[in-house]
């Protein structure tokens, strides 16, 4: 599929794969598709960075790639790695075959039926159905000898493996790299991007997220719980619900086959929408039902 040939077209295709998209994040999304540019979304944990790129690859019918970042990833880990016992099975059949011939046993160990590629690797290779996107999740969980690294293979859209030499895209990737800002990420590989902070939703926007993501959802529920939790958002919590909490919620509220929220509801289903117990614990009690009160008196009359 070609890629889409204006904002609005960007905005459809990922309304199609249910991902609610404003013109902001439309606009930098074609931009980096019009002008082959990886594309750097900041933001919190759960506002749907990662589900772009799953989104765009759904939507193109591309590939996706998926490097998940940690610390202590080198190159070599997310590049290539050769099949060691393998190698070594070859080398003992050789000898014990009498056919050890140096030169064209190290030639058949480092070929191509002894590569493990990985994800940079994978994504230089040509494709069928156009180049893969490229998704380099939570790039803030690396050090910066790997961003380093990242910036030139992003570059030039190569990677080098020794035994074989440089291998070039024949077609950039889609790159798409996030990051939760841990830590501040270098600016020159920030540079070589198109960069869009990715922020909690407005309300009339997430509920169209939990009306594409959980269809079924009455309204009035619906909104009660989008209401709930970005009230929730401006408490003093160690981890506020992203979007992908609100709808893990809606989906184990309609699963408990609950129409209205109640502070018994809230209380039994808290470990849906936060991931701490002392954020759990500041929502027992009354407090459940002060924010619940103050959320029905916001929505006014059903």
């Amino acid at each position: 599929m070609q890629n889409p040939n204006s904002i609005e077209a960007v905005q459809s295709l990922l309304a199609r794969q249910n991902y609610v998209c404003d013109r902001a994040l439309g606009t930098v999304a074609f931009l980096a598709l019009k002008l082959g540019r990886p594309l750097f979304l900041e933001g919190e944990p759960g506002t749907g960075k990662t589900e772009i790129a799953k989104a765009l690859a759904k939507g193109l019918n591309r590939r996706l790639i998926r490097l998940q970042c940690y610390e202590g990833l080198d190159a070599a880990s997310a590049v290539y790695e050769w099949n060691f016992p393998a190698q070594m099975i070859a080398i003992r059949t050789a000898e014990a075959e009498g056919n050890a011939d140096r030169d064209t046993l190290q030639r058949d160990l480092f070929g191509a039926d002894y590569l493990i590629e990985r994800p940079l690797l994978q994504a230089m290779r040509p494709d069928e159905h156009g180049a893969p996107v490229l998704l380099i999740d939570e790039i803030d969980r690396t050090d910066e000898p790997f961003e380093a690294f990242l910036l030139e293979a992003l570059s030039d859209y190569q990677v080098t493996i020794p035994e074989l030499g440089p291998i070039v895209a024949p077609e950039p990737p889609i790159v798409i790299l996030t990051s939760n800002r841990t830590r501040e990420v270098h600016d020159a590989l920030k540079r070589r991007c198109l960069y869009h902070w990715v922020d909690y939703p407005d309300f009339e926007r997430e509920i169209d997220i939990l009306h594409a993501r959980v269809p079924e959802a009455a309204e009035a529920l619906s909104r009660e719980v989008v209401a709930f939790v970005q009230r929730l958002r401006t408490e003093d919590l160690f981890k506020k619900p992203g979007v992908a909490e609100t709808v893990d919620w809606a989906k184990c509220l309609l699963a408990l086959d609950v129409i209205a929220l109640s502070p018994q509801v809230i209380a039994d289903t808290l470990g849906a929408i936060l991931k701490y117990q002392d954020d759990i614990q500041r929502l027992q009690g009354s407090e459940a039902k002060r924010i619940l009160d103050e959320v029905r008196a916001g929505l006014g009359p059903a």
